[in-house]
């Protein structure tokens, strides 16, 4: 469904907010921009929260704030809730790579925090909006 001038046309979802309305060959299109990323997401060991495990989650912190700097890792986002999630990076480099970061960080190494690696694929450019 597009405008007049060729521009999608705007729809409404059931909040009342924008939906984009997307043809085929739209979709296509976006499509083949999509490249390959590595997904991590990252659960909490039952050492999570015992007696000195803060300092180095500080630290993990801290690297991963230099990770999304470095744009390594442009997309970091902690989980606080009550599961075992502690959170999900989306990285630049191959799964290999991504292994090789993620066992040098300070919360794995000292077992408080494990991770898995998931080969995905994503939009260039795409950003978390502020809320």
């Amino acid at each position: 469904m597009t405008t007049a001038d060729d521009t999608p046309a705007v729809e409404r979802d059931d909040r009342g907010g924008p939906v984009t309305a997307y043809t085929d060959e739209m979709m296509r299109d976006r499509l083949a921009e999509a490249a390959p990323y590595t997904l991590v997401v990252l659960r909490r060991t039952e050492r999570y929260g015992a007696a000195g495990t803060d300092a180095i989650i500080w630290e993990h912190g801290r690297r991963n704030m230099g990770l999304q700097a470095d744009r390594f890792m442009p997309i970091v986002c902690p989980v606080r809730d009550e599961t075992d999630l502690a959170g999900i990076g989306i990285f630049v480099d191959d799964p290999d790579e991504v292994r090789r970061i993620m066992d040098g960080d300070p919360a794995v190494q000292a077992g408080i925090l494990s991770y898995s690696v998931h080969p995905c694929r994503g939009f260039p450019g795409s950003s978390l909006p502020r809320p």
